[in-house]
């Protein structure tokens, strides 16, 4: 069993994947060490020695795209260990200058946390001004679930959106991000039945979702319910689509051994988002099986990892050009998820500068 370390990782140079580019997307792939100093480099308009003449002023938002938003798990380290920031104005402050100034423009979160921060900024309205007075322009989505494929929890997981929505009201969030089940464990087996009480719920509440200019997306992560391509089709079958989207998680689909280049060619026209980042591993044994949480407590020590770091299996470019042929429009969000139990800098971030570096010289290449 693999769980959180409580001590801080080493910072190492660091060696990226990179896609050449051409006229269009072109596979290959080469490798260069990348330390600290290309990262003072990028910031300050200077070119970096990847074969191209990359610079700052290259990436800037493109016409087609809306933005890329930053989905939030963000951790500090501080002598007594890893700390949330959102704990205090002042760990917000120090979080959301640092997502700003390396260009993300969204922000994404948990529901749950949207509905406190609103508490201790006095209200949503102030959480709004706070954010765009420090570069971020809107709060893009909003990340929530609940056990639907019991019938006894749709009323309170229904009137608890109906909460969010009116106090999101006005602020022009754009994505509702629904994990659309409960843990594997605790639901198999998954009959259709589930399945069908799944969709009862999410439609209803896609339903209350678009009163307020809002669309649902149903996130399917590879420990629950939804994760099979037979599950999937099901759930997209018996939902309506004026009401459920599909959000696509690259990673969570790859680990449950999905394609989400094939996946986002399938459902494209049903798309409503993404949370862009790799994994570079498969769940081979199967351990979505087992209690209590699989993402923390695993034979693989780390499932999540920053776009750009060696090993990854989720073929980005490849993506990037499948939203450009089928016109995507939407705003993208990157997201490092637990990458303080290992990654290469073991920091977010140091996660979210690489992930960004990524984003701005090899995927706005291609589509932005």
């Amino acid at each position: 069993m693999v769980s959180r370390r409580d001590t801080k990782p080493p910072i190492e140079d660091l060696k990226l994947r990179l896609y050449p580019i051409g006229n269009g997307y072109q596979e290959g792939e080469i490798s260069m060490e990348f330390s600290r100093r290309d990262f003072a480099k990028i910031a300050a308009g200077l070119p970096l020695a990847v074969g191209t003449n990359i610079t700052a002023a290259d990436t800037g938002a493109g016409t087609n795209i809306k933005g890329w938003s930053y989905m939030d798990h963000w951790s500090i380290w501080t002598p007594i260990g890893y700390q949330n920031p959102k704990t205090s104005r002042e760990g917000m402050d120090r979080f959301v200058k640092q997502i700003a100034a390396i260009g993300f423009r969204g922000y994404d979160t948990f529901a749950t946390t949207f509905m406190s921060l609103s508490q201790m900024f006095g209200s949503p309205k102030n959480l709004m001004e706070f954010f765009q007075e420090r570069g971020i322009e809107k709060i893009v989505g909003l990340f929530g679930g609940g056990a639907a494929h019991d019938p006894a929890t749709h009323d309170a997981t229904f009137h608890s959106w109906e909460a969010v929505a009116k106090a999101a009201d006005g602020l022009g969030v754009e994505n509702w991000v629904i994990c659309p089940g409960d843990r594997y464990w605790k639901v198999a087996p998954v009959t259709d039945e589930k399945l069908k009480n799944t969709a009862i719920l999410w439609n209803r509440v896609g339903k209350l979702a678009a009163e307020h200019g809002i669309r649902l997306g149903l996130h399917h992560e590879f420990e629950n319910l939804g994760r099979r391509a037979d599950e999937l089709e099901k759930l997209y079958r018996w939902t309506d689509p004026k009401y459920v989207w599909w959000f696509c998680d690259t990673a969570q689909h790859a680990i449950a051994g999905i394609d989400p280049v094939a996946l986002y060619e399938k459902y494209h026209d049903r798309c409503n988002g993404f949370h862009f980042k790799d994994t570079h591993n498969t769940d081979s044994k199967n351990e979505y099986l087992e209690p209590p949480d699989c993402e923390i407590e695993a034979s693989v020590p780390q499932w999540f990892w920053e776009m750009g770091a060696p090993g990854g299996l989720i073929n980005f470019p490849a993506l990037m050009a499948a939203l450009k042929k089928h016109n995507y429009r939407g705003w993208l969000c990157a997201e490092n998820d637990k990458v303080d139990i290992g990654s290469i800098g073991g920091t977010y971030a140091e996660a979210t500068c690489i992930t960004k570096w990524y984003i701005d010289n090899i995927l706005s290449r291609i589509y932005s």
